[in-house]
């Protein structure tokens, strides 16, 4: 990847080494954290978070992805424009949401509800206009900002004894904050103008994407419901502790993913989109070697070390999280490579084969879960979810290194 992508590794390296002070923080504390919240309380911010980024995920109808495949200015504006509306749109229909669940006598956290997909939605968003630009300066700077500073919230809140409420606003403050490093380049006209939108010009973006909503809008709908699902299944299952474990269990376990996956994927769609069919593949086969050699000590790490690494640094009430670790190692292995690979089919426009894989993959996750947590519980469903994951990302790996479609730059 080095020797005939250097845009591209310098710009993964910036991006990382941004995203290592990042994630960082979120590491040191969390020993910290698993002391000053229990796993009832983990549990219960576990299900916010996911209901949360079930609708975040499709706040701006995933148009906001299609702004790096936008090189015209006022188009780009206009697709801005579009986002912008969607996203308001999608938190007033968040807080109808809130409104609903505290009439029910939900906890009074779900309140919150509407300001965390605000500023997550609008995070995804802005990430991917910075992107465009490919000012990976300011990605960087934000994602310290939003994970560091989330992780030093939430000890404020656990000190404060705010229980979920803590763990709840601490992220959703930091996001807000790094959204201020994301305001450059403002889009033609100013950012004022996304709002006039006098001369309807939003209206051809959405026509000119519409693939965007209808194909991956249901993909990453899908995705975040899968994660909802599966905490709904190990709380009904095992008990609002059981899901703390698995809350806490995947959120590091995944946080390598997120520190490199983001990095990759943010350096890798640009290039994917300028670049010729053969070097686009030799790219994305290049990345796929790269994080699976990464990918393999961490996976020997938690397979032998799981149990006895959670309850040194979490407590031991916390040593069955490191069970499950140990269970769902080869699973975070194969994600850890496939995380950031979700933007080669954005760039080789294959969205609608995409969304058909995903179902498959949602499918044989939740069935594998749950047959899993019938047969032996929870630390049997972590199995099951492994076994399922490898013949699934097996094939998925497969195929895009074997991609026989790469859109032809020059040629358009």
């Amino acid at each position: 990847m080095a020797g005939r992508h250097p845009g591209l590794l310098r710009a993964t390296l910036l991006l990382l080494s941004g995203g290592v002070l990042a994630q960082a923080l979120p590491l040191l504390l969390g020993p910290w954290l698993g002391r000053l919240y229990s796993p009832g309380e983990f549990g219960h911010y576990t299900v916010f978070a996911a209901v949360a980024a079930n609708l975040a995920v499709i706040a701006c109808g995933r148009y906001d992805f299609a702004l790096p495949l936008e090189r015209d200015e006022t188009l780009a504006r206009d697709l801005m424009a579009l986002c912008l509306r969607l996203l308001v749109a999608t938190v007033v229909l968040s807080g109808l949401v809130a409104v609903a669940l505290v009439i029910w006598r939900a906890p009074a956290y779900w309140a919150w509800l509407p300001l965390a997909v605000a500023t997550a939605g609008a995070l995804q968003w802005l990430t991917l206009w910075v992107t465009r630009a490919q000012r990976f300066g300011a990605l960087s700077t934000s994602r310290f900002v939003q994970y560091g500073g989330g992780a030093l919230a939430q000890v404020a809140g656990g000190l404060a004894q705010l229980g979920t409420a803590g763990l709840v606003i601490g992220p959703l403050l930091a996001s807000a904050a790094a959204l201020g490093g994301l305001l450059r380049p403002a889009p033609l006209g100013g950012w004022s103008s996304l709002w006039r939108g006098a001369d309807g010009g939003w209206r051809a973006a959405a026509r000119k994407h519409r693939e965007f909503p209808l194909l991956n809008t249901p993909h990453a709908f899908a995705g975040a419901l899968q994660d909802t699902l599966a905490v709904a299944l190990v709380a009904a299952w095992t008990g609002d502790a059981a899901a703390g474990f698995w809350g806490l269990g995947l959120r590091y376990l995944k946080a390598p993913a997120s520190l490199v996956g983001s990095a990759v994927s943010q350096a890798l769609y640009p290039r994917l989109v300028n670049a010729s069919p053969d070097d686009a593949l030799a790219a994305v086969r290049g990345v796929m070697v790269t994080l699976a050699l990464m990918a393999v000590p961490l996976v020997l790490v938690l397979m032998l070390f799981g149990p006895d690494l959670f309850a040194l640094a979490f407590g031991e009430p916390w040593r069955e999280a490191g069970t499950l670790a140990r269970a769902l190692a080869p699973y975070i292995g194969l994600h850890f490579v496939a995380a950031p690979l979700a933007v080669v089919t954005l760039a080789w426009r294959a969205q609608a084969w995409a969304l058909k894989l995903a179902l498959v993959g949602q499918v044989l996750f939740l069935g594998a879960l749950l047959a899993g947590l019938r047969l032996g519980g929870l630390v049997a469903g972590a199995w099951c979810v492994s076994a399922a994951m490898l013949l699934y990302f097996s094939w998925y790996f497969w195929s895009l290194a074997t991609w026989k479609k790469v859109p032809d730059v020059d040629a358009a």
